[in-house]
Order: C-alpha cells, then sequence, then structure tokens
C-alpha cells in the first residue's frame, strides 16, 4: 500500500497540486476535500464547490471501475485566478473503455463543470475537468 502524497509547483500564472492515493474508493473523500479546500481558494461559490466535488467523485469513480489491481489514482490541480482544472489519471486494465460522452456519468460532468475530456492510450485513463469560477 502505498502512501498519500502531495507535492505543489508553482509557475508564472498557476499553481500545481499533485496528489496521488491508492486507487481504492475509501481515499476519494481526500481528493473531494482538497478539491473543495482549492475550489474555497479561488473564492467558489458554495454551489460551485459542491458541483466541483461531486464532479471529481464521478470521474474518479468511472477511473476506478478500470484500473489495474493496487494502482494509484494521481491527481492534479491547476489553479489559476479564475479557474481551476482537475486532472485525474490511472493505470487501466488491458481494454478497458471509458463511458461513452452519451451516458449519464457524462452528462453529470458537463452539467457540473465548465468543460470536460478524457483519453485513453498505452495502458492509462485521464479525465480532466475545469471549472471556471462564476462573475460576482
Amino acid at each position: 500500500m502505498s502512501v498519500t502524497q502531495l507535492t505543489g509547483r508553482t509557475t508564472a500564472d498557476e499553481d500545481v497540486v499533485h496528489l496521488t492515493v491508492p486507487a481504492d474508493g475509501g481515499y476519494l473523500s481526500v481528493l473531494r476535500t482538497a478539491t473543495a479546500g482549492l475550489a474555497a481558494r479561488l473564492q467558489f461559490a458554495l454551489d460551485e464547490i459542491e458541483d466541483l466535488r461531486i464532479a471529481v467523485d464521478e470521474a474518479c469513480a468511472m477511473l476506478l471501475a478500470i484500473a489495474t489491481r493496487d494502482a494509484e489514482l494521481e491527481c492534479s490541480f491547476a489553479v489559476t485566478e479564475d479557474a481551476l482544472t482537475v486532472e485525474v489519471t490511472v493505470p487501466t486494465v488491458r481494454g478497458a473503455k471509458l463511458p461513452a460522452e452519451s451516458s449519464f456519468a457524462w452528462k453529470v460532468l458537463t452539467a457540473l463543470t465548465t468543460a470536460a475530456a478524457a483519453t485513453a492510450a498505452d495502458g492509462r485513463a485521464t479525465i480532466s475537468l475545469l471549472t471556471r469560477r462564476a462573475a460576482h
């Protein structure tokens, strides 16, 4: 079993936080909490924070369903002045496929975020979520 790892790196216009946890549903609360904390730092409204937490949870659930045994779920948070991009990736079992963009899970992601995208290649699947803060 691995240890949860958190690192941060600052670039000129964004902060990037990397969080790695075991690919197990029991660790999703760590990612939800990190998501909420970073969104609060950007002064997202409470509804926006909750929507993003749900979207991250849904994206992780999609990935856990196709993750290899004993995999690690890697999550990268890019924080800019008015947006939070969350990218979650995991190694996948052979032949794994993400749900179709017409699926209910994708409808949830696109309804709760500004943009959502996914890729699956070379034994890894990644889901990226972008949420821009609403104008106050």
